[in-house]
């Protein structure tokens, strides 16, 4: 479990304990990475059932790298969107990934949680700054949030063209890194940390593990065909 205060539920899966064949294997949560859909099905059952979720009250968004966030009251689906909240009880928000950043907030006074998936072209988009923006149209208030940045490809391995680091710097200068092999890089986890705090976020922390050197977790870089794990909230009831 992931600690986002007094009344709030929030963890992360790994790519263990679920029904899906090899290169899914085996908890893939993912419906559009080319696995069996009644696997999918059943790997979302487990996960929700592990945490006595209700598996038919979890939104799953149609993840596009955006920087749209939208608040939900409902299973509908919430479209092509990379952040939502609620203020429903019992109504789960799940955020699928394997190398971007599954973010989860809550302000645990006003009863508002949020999810959002934060990846090179989401998080330059400012989805994380859209996400807090979201939560406090439905009440919370920045200083009394509290999130958590799921596990990510890291600083260290997270390679790309000099040009891209670049263009993702100038609009989060925390994310610009250099990978351990000496190559232009992004640290998705760091910009992410430096638009949450500009946004007045009051408490982050991170899962430190990076999803390229950590076998328990899915990796799209690492393997390409690849299943996602994912990161859930909801309010308690």
């Amino acid at each position: 479990m992931v600690y986002l205060g007094p009344g709030v539920g929030a963890f992360f899966t790994d790519r263990h304990g679920g029904v899906s064949a090899p290169p899914y294997d085996s908890l893939n949560l993912g419906g559009s990475v080319g696995d069996d859909p009644e696997a999918v099905l059943e790997n979302r059952r487990r996960a929700a059932a592990s945490h006595g979720l209700d598996p038919a009250r979890v939104v799953w968004m149609r993840q596009i790298h955006s920087a749209d966030a939208v608040r939900v009251d409902g299973t509908a689906s919430p479209g092509e969107v990379d952040a939502v909240v609620t203020t429903e009880p019992g109504l789960a928000l799940g955020s699928l990934a394997a190398d971007c950043a599954p973010v989860l907030a809550a302000d645990p006074v006003a009863r508002v949680v949020g999810a959002a998936h934060a990846g090179r072209v989401g998080m330059a988009a400012g989805v994380a700054p859209a996400l807090v923006e979201e939560m406090v149209r439905a009440g919370a208030r920045p200083e009394r949030m509290i999130a958590v940045i799921g596990p990510c490809a890291c600083g260290d391995c997270y390679e790309v063209s000099a040009e891209m680091r670049e263009d993702v710097a100038r609009a989060v200068p925390a994310a610009w890194a250099t990978t351990r092999a000496g190559t232009p890089g992004l640290d998705i986890r760091a910009g992410v940390a430096e638009q949450l705090a500009k946004a007045g976020v009051g408490e982050i922390s991170h899962d430190a593990r990076c999803t390229m050197e950590s076998p328990e977790l899915y990796s799209h870089r690492r393997d390409r065909l690849t299943g996602r794990f994912a990161g859930y909230v909801w309010l308690e009831k």
